[in-house]
């Protein structure tokens, strides 16, 4: 079957210096002038990407849920996400991109998934600052786009180094004390385990007992986990994937609802109607007049 429409960007597409193409960084305004012809649609990543922005407003849409962007905004977003922002004309702040491998091959113990932003796709893409911490906050990302720009000896070393402060500073304001206590780190690593397999077998494994037998658990071990992690079931981790994926084909993509049942790996489309309209209260047709059909 085709492929879908909604294009997939990676840093190679952006200007780099150097000859290092695994990452990318620039002030928000440069970013925009330079690449304002293909970011503000919706589009894919390939790599992480972080932003701050310190003035102006606007909205970021990422997969579906929109958020504003005010001064103090700081937005992570996974591999694989779409995303699409509108944004005033006064916008400033940073923004700046990195593979897996940038990360995680700089450091032998630290992974970049290990930070909470970015341990689950289920965990919020924003931070909200207070004019206290972006003072802080800003001076890092000032660093890091600096330290791109001006090619010095062992520019990509230190942006490392710089890049491990800044996601530690993050991480200490981002997940709740509350919800640091119920989890272990066990119990997001087999979080994270499920979150992966799942993305690479959620068209044809729908079942929860499934992939407690891939990760050689109880079913009842597995649904424990996602309710203390995730506060949901595995059942609705499996279904949220499926339909995230269903959401991204109706709109950005040019399948019937047919094609995207059998994409999806439902053989009866009117099941997959049902099971659309249980988990969203709209039926497929409803979500792309909703929306809107965006093909490229």
């Amino acid at each position: 079957m085709a492929g879908k429409s909604v294009p997939v960007y990676d840093i190679d597409n952006f200007n780099f210096q150097g000859t290092e193409s695994a990452f990318y960084a620039s002030t928000f305004p440069d970013h925009l002038k330079q690449h304002a012809q293909f970011i503000l649609a919706p589009h894919r990543h390939s790599f992480y990407l972080c932003v701050l922005f310190t003035k102006g407003s606007g909205i970021h849409e990422i997969d579906f849920n929109a958020y504003d962007i005010v001064p103090g905004s700081v937005f992570m977003l996974f591999p694989g996400q779409v995303h699409t922002w509108k944004v005033s004309e006064d916008i400033d702040g940073y923004i700046f991109f990195h593979d897996k491998e940038f990360y995680n091959l700089n450091f032998t113990h630290d992974k970049v998934e290990n930070y909470p932003f970015f341990s689950s796709t289920e965990n919020l893409p924003l931070i909200i600052l207070n004019k206290e911490q972006v003072s802080g906050i800003e001076i890092r990302f000032r660093e890091i786009v600096r330290e791109y720009l001006s090619r010095q000896l062992m520019g990509f070393q230190k942006i490392c180094s710089l890049l491990a402060v800044l996601y530690i500073d993050l991480s200490r304001g981002y997940l709740p004390i509350e919800q640091r206590a119920k989890q272990n780190e066990t119990q997001l690593a087999q979080a994270h385990m499920l979150e992966i397999l799942i993305e690479s077998n959620f068209r044809n494994i729908k079942y929860p007992r499934q992939y407690a037998q891939m990760m050689f658990m109880s079913e009842k071990n597995l649904n424990r986990i996602c309710k203390i992690t995730f506060n949901k079931t595995t059942s609705d981790v499996i279904a949220d994937r499926i339909i995230l994926e269903a959401k991204r084909m109706l709109v950005h993509s040019k399948f019937s609802i047919i094609q995207i049942s059998e994409e999806l790996g439902y053989i009866d489309d009117s099941y997959f109607i049902r099971v659309f309209k249980k988990r969203t209260g709209d039926t497929p047709m409803q979500f792309i007049k909703r929306y809107g059909k965006r093909n490229y």
